[in-house]
């Protein structure tokens, strides 16, 4: 599998089918998926992995297996996604945890390999998060991360109607 970035305790590659019992333990849990009001269901889950594979072709990037380096387990996914945002095509940093990983860093890590990744290797100028204005972790996340919020808009998801914060880092380049 294509290893994309290391950090000090994991590394992020490209996602496959053979990802998918991991992805489950992430996708179908509904604590971990409270942002998205539901867990995913297996056609879901396999439509998210589809999804990762067309977006590495397209664009090079897309949301990435995290893998533990101490063990080689499956913690969760980060990566770079391409989001439009007020009529732009952005490059969003987003994650999602398996629980039993979460605060201990993990995210924070990988979020901050990704934003690098973003302007060190695809020279991009700034970088995005959007996220649900209940997601207290991930706006810690981002915030750890250099990120400052610069908006808020109103998503429309699942029949509802969900209120994000929109979070910016840009290059000092």
């Amino acid at each position: 599998m294509k290893k994309i970035l290391e950090t000090d305790r994991l590394y992020l590659r490209e996602m496959d089918e053979n990802d998918f019992k991991s992805l489950c333990l992430i996708l179908q849990d509904k604590e971990v998926m409270y942002a998205y009001e539901h867990a995913f269901s297996d056609e879901e889950v396999n439509g998210w992995i589809s999804n990762q594979l067309k977006r590495y072709k397209e664009y090079g990037f897309g949301f990435w297996a995290m893998i533990l380096k101490e063990t080689e387990e499956f913690i969760g996914q980060a990566g770079l996604l391409m989001q439009n945002y007020n009529g732009l095509n952005v490059v969003e940093i987003g994650y999602l945890l398996n629980k039993d990983f979460w605060h201990k860093g993990f995210a924070t890590e990988a979020c901050t390999a990704c934003k690098k990744y973003a302007f060190d290797v695809l020279n991009e100028n700034e970088v995005y998060s959007f996220i649900r204005d209940n997601n207290i972790s991930s706006i810690n996340v981002a915030k750890r991360n250099g990120m400052i919020k610069i908006a808020e808009y109103i998503k429309h998801y699942y029949g509802m109607d969900m209120l994000h914060y929109v979070f910016c880092a840009k290059s000092k380049q």
